[in-house]
């Protein structure tokens, strides 16, 4: 029996939520459990995984004092975004300035943003760090959580947040079942050098049930250099994963009708595995999930970290609201959580699972139809706003 006081929190997962999460209840008693030493932006060049960060999330991060944190330099904003259909034709765009807004993402890198949210970790009041260590076991019999880590230490919790990833094991540990899909795509990721300037316009294009579903982006990066995803079949991702430099540039360029010009590979291209998982409970007593250890959705719509990131801002509001006394583990103070965050996890995972579906489907008359659809939506300032103001948090 461990005679050290309880940490409130116990957070498993040292990645974008779990470090948001964790500077977000800064004066907290916290434990941040990490597999990984601290992570951080490459010493050179560009991280080939990009997030499309939503303004209300920039918000948020700029409350942690972590976006200031990221050069100016590696921010881009982006103002319009050109979403084509499978046809050649159909068109839905979106843009800042006709909305009166001053940007609709940032795209920002993996490894700068989890540096700025690490760097005000150091030192920060009430929190210990665990690193380069996981979480072997979990106890949730006892009047508290107990985690049993991997080299023999054991943590008291009053709660534990699973922030561990889709395979998380706080949330397999705590009973919590899953529906688990492979989509049966990988995403392609990798960044070019361009021949024109991108004019901060991100690109998709949907390609219909000839690719299998499989839709391409081009994101703004600094200069004259885009971040490329290409989620397409399992099959063709493994053809493009082999490519040389120079005939993977030709294609993205060919497939992307050359609306950046000429590209020249400057990262190598890698691949992830893509699935879709939705956890049938964000709650259980003494547990809460954040992140892909509760839902992972295919990044057409790029939304898988704002989502996450806006649990982790729910979920230190709860906390940090909670009555005088209150213990941070009640199951009744944790579903607040879980309300609060249900109708937009809902509708973003209805909205760009229907989508997948939409575009993968054959037949000349669906084709017509999404296609249609695209063009209807791009007439029609309601529906577009109403699609942006989701999409920006």
């Amino acid at each position: 029996m461990s005679t050290e006081r309880p940490y409130a929190v116990a957070i498993a997962g040292g990645a974008l939520v779990g470090a948001a999460l964790a500077r977000a209840l800064q004066g907290t008693r916290l434990a941040l459990i990490t597999q990984d030493a601290r992570p951080g932006a490459e010493a050179a060049g560009f991280d080939a995984r990009v997030y499309a960060v939503s303004p209300g999330n920039a918000d948020f991060l700029a409350g942690l004092g972590a976006w200031n944190a990221i050069p100016e330099a590696r921010k881009t904003p982006v103002h319009a975004m050109r979403v084509c259909g499978d046809d050649g034709a159909s068109l839905l765009e979106f843009d800042a300035y006709r909305t009166g807004c001053s940007e609709l993402a940032w795209i920002v890198e993996d490894g700068m943003l989890q540096d700025a949210l690490w760097s005000g970790l150091q030192g920060q009041d009430g929190l210990t760090l665990f690193s380069s260590v996981s979480l072997s076991r979990l106890d949730l019999a006892g009047p508290g959580a107990v985690a049993h880590l991997a080299d023999g230490r054991r943590l008291d919790a009053q709660l534990v947040v699973g922030a561990d990833g889709a395979r998380s094991g706080v949330r397999a540990q705590a009973g919590i079942a899953a529906e688990d899909r492979a989509y049966g795509q990988t995403a392609v990721v990798a960044n070019f050098a361009c021949g024109r300037p991108h004019r901060n316009v991100a690109f998709q294009w949907f390609q219909g049930a000839q690719r299998n579903g499989a839709v391409l982006a081009l994101l703004p990066l600094p200069g004259d250099h885009v971040s490329m995803v290409w989620s397409t079949a399992d099959a063709d991702a493994a053809r493009l994963l082999a490519l040389e430099p120079a005939a993977l540039a030709r294609e993205v360029a060919a497939a992307s009708r050359e609306s950046v010009g000429e590209l020249s590979l400057v990262t190598p291209q890698r691949g992830f595995k893509l699935r879709r998982l939705a956890a049938s409970r964000l709650v259980a007593p003494r547990v809460a999930l954040a992140g892909d250890a509760a839902h992972v959705i295919h990044p057409l719509a790029g939304q898988g970290a704002n989502i996450g990131l806006q649990d982790a801002r729910v979920l230190a509001e709860v906390l940090r609201g909670r009555e005088p006394g209150r213990d941070p583990g009640d199951l009744r103070l944790l579903r607040r959580y879980e309300r609060a965050r249900a109708e937009d996890i809902l509708a973003m995972r209805g909205t760009v699972h229907g989508l997948f579906r939409l575009f993968d489907a054959r037949g000349p008359g669906i084709a017509r139809l999404r296609n249609a659809g695209l063009n209807l939506a791009n007439r029609l300032p309601v529906i577009k706003n109403l699609l942006m103001r989701q999409a920006m948090g």
